[in-house]
């Protein structure tokens, strides 16, 4: 069973470039602790997010592992906090993909 998990970002007013600048930085980040950078998605035309990531883990376990590897990452806790200042709002969503056909 494929795991997604999906972060929007949505910024503070005028803080779109910095968000994308710091949703790149923790994409690095996830690259030195050996963990799938993920894809970055910006918003074009639409409402919603400004910045979004997604990533893509081959099971549950898969997904914790990468969670339990964040957690333990001083660097990606501080790119966390920074984030955090960027934006009005964050959403973390996680998705199973239907094999329904």
């Amino acid at each position: 069973m494929t795991i997604v998990e999906a972060t929007n970002y949505f910024a503070k007013q005028g803080q779109a470039p910095a968000v994308l600048q710091q949703r790149r930085q923790a994409s690095g980040i996830r690259r030195e602790l050996g963990l799938d950078p993920g894809e970055i998605l910006v918003l074009r035309e639409g409402n919603g997010p400004d910045v979004r990531w997604e990533c893509r883990f081959p099971s549950r376990a898969a997904y914790e592992a990468d969670m339990a590897a964040r957690a333990g990452s001083e660097a990606f806790a501080q790119a966390r906090r920074v984030m955090h200042t960027l934006v009005e709002r964050f959403e973390r969503h996680i998705y199973e993909m239907d094999d329904g056909r």
